[in-house]
């Protein structure tokens, strides 16, 4: 079994790329391009706001932006499970997506509480 990585900036970055290459499998419909371009915004968003988490000017900011990101995985997921019910998007690397940025979510979720309790 392979090992999850515990490096969260190196995690968000695959998880987009996971993200981009399974919304590559869309279909050339309206559907399919208006989800396309909105994938890519949210699932590009949170690692590069966790770089911008990292370089927090506070705690106050980091927990701002923590949150920028929990919205972020949110909406991502939200779009893949809107698409597999419209079954058009029902690939492996689209349940493999649904299944990392679950996972993202309930570490960003627990992070953001313990950030919140420590401030």
């Amino acid at each position: 079994m392979e090992q999850k990585k515990f490096n969260l900036e190196e995690r968000l970055i695959e998880f987009c790329v996971l993200a981009l290459e399974a919304i590559e499998e869309l279909p050339n419909t309206k559907v399919g391009k208006y989800f396309e371009d909105q994938i890519m915004r949210s699932c590009s968003s949170p690692a590069l706001n966790y770089g911008e988490a990292q370089a927090a000017e506070s705690r106050k900011d980091f927990i701002h932006k923590m949150k920028i990101i929990l919205k972020e995985l949110r909406e991502t997921s939200i779009s893949f499970k809107i698409l597999s019910r419209k079954g058009v998007l029902n690939t492996d690397k689209s349940k493999a997506t649904m299944q990392e940025v679950g996972e993202l979510i309930a570490i960003f979720t627990k992070s953001i509480e313990t950030a919140e309790k420590n401030s």
